[in-house]
């Protein structure tokens, strides 16, 4: 793997204090401590805004997160990556390698490590926990898409684990808005600058596709998979329903970082079922190996799938970009299926 050349291309932007001064205040901060009268000692390091991590930390999690997921593929065994995975991307890894197990209880014969070249880290600058950054890799797998990845911690005892993963067009990434170190600002969840909140993204996206209302740009993600959806749901013999959930707590909360245009750059996960009906003397169109492995249950006369899904979005500052979403990629799962 590509040991990463430099940081993410952006504008650099002047903020807070230098690396050094910045780096000075956060030591002193973990070593200044207050006793209180029943003699506990309060730190308050983790009030400081920090970089999320180093340049070293950084690349070092890519290069873990990549050999655990070689591991896990080539075994079907989830077990080998599930502390460098954590979200929507932990769901969906877990199922694909569980319905690989099904049907190749030795191992993936069609494994091929996964090699990152050209990885490009933004550290994203934020007080608190969880802390982030994103990695923007050249896959060996996925064609000519880049490897669009975010990676938290929940705490110092904690290790970094992919959280996000979408493949994106190369070019698509936008520049992030940097200050003279080359961090990036997290964007607050619920900001009133966007076009969207981040906070708003998963629920607003899963009304839009029941709907077709709402802040979206027309895209492969949102008006073409709508028309998609109404072409698919009426058949002869077959109907297909879909429903729509946000996910937004714990590992499955959004993610922003500040673009240098103003808007930001959002990470969200959602969650989504789509069930097929035959009518009487007609039959489900049976599934193929990988839904089969993961249906509980007999298929009768439906079949319910169970699917994670995460996005990236572009959110545009509020009053620009025609105050439209744009999606730039989902990348979906399924993680479950059951048969009546």
């Amino acid at each position: 793997m590509s040991r990463e050349r430099s940081l993410a291309t952006g504008v650099p932007r002047s903020r807070g204090l230098r690396r050094r001064d910045r780096y000075a205040l956060v030591a002193a901060s973990l070593t200044a401590v207050s006793l209180t009268a029943s003699g506990c000692v309060v730190v308050h390091g983790e009030r400081e805004v920090l970089p999320a991590a180093t340049k070293a930390e950084a690349v070092k999690a890519v290069e873990q997160f990549t050999a655990a997921y070689n591991k896990a593929d080539a075994a079907y065994d989830s077990s080998l990556d599930a502390d460098r995975t954590a979200g929507a991307l932990r769901v969906i890894d877990e199922a694909r390698l569980k319905a690989g197990h099904v049907t190749d209880p030795k191992g993936n014969p069609d494994h091929e490590p996964l090699v990152l070249s050209d990885v490009k880290y933004t550290i994203v600058e934020k007080a608190g926990w969880p802390r982030w950054f994103v990695a923007d890799a050249k896959g060996s797998k996925g064609g000519d898409a880049r490897w669009l990845m975010a990676f938290t911690r929940g705490g110092l005892s904690e290790p970094w684990r992919a959280t996000y993963l979408t493949l994106v067009a190369p070019g698509s990434v936008p520049r992030f808005d940097l200050d003279a170190d080359g961090h990036a600002e997290a964007v607050p969840a619920r900001t009133t600058g966007l076009a969207m909140a981040p906070a708003g993204l998963s629920k607003g996206y899963t009304a839009y596709l029941k709907s077709g209302k709402g802040a979206f740009a027309d895209g492969a993600f949102t008006s073409a998979l709508r028309a998609t959806r109404a072409k698919n749901a009426t058949r002869p013999g077959l109907a297909t329903q879909y429903i729509d959930q946000p996910l937004t707590e714990g590992d499955y909360a959004p993610l922003a970082l500040r673009t240098a245009d103003g808007g930001a750059l959002v990470f969200f996960s959602s969650h989504h079922f789509t069930k097929q009906t035959a009518a009487a003397g007609a039959a489900v169109p049976t599934p193929n190996k990988n839904v089969a492995a993961l249906t509980t249950g007999e298929i009768k006369q439906s079949l319910t799938m169970e699917f994670v899904a995460n996005e990236v979005a572009l959110a545009p500052a509020k009053g620009s970009g025609g105050g439209k979403v744009s999606l730039l990629s989902r990348l979906e799962g399924l993680t479950g299926a059951e048969g009546a």
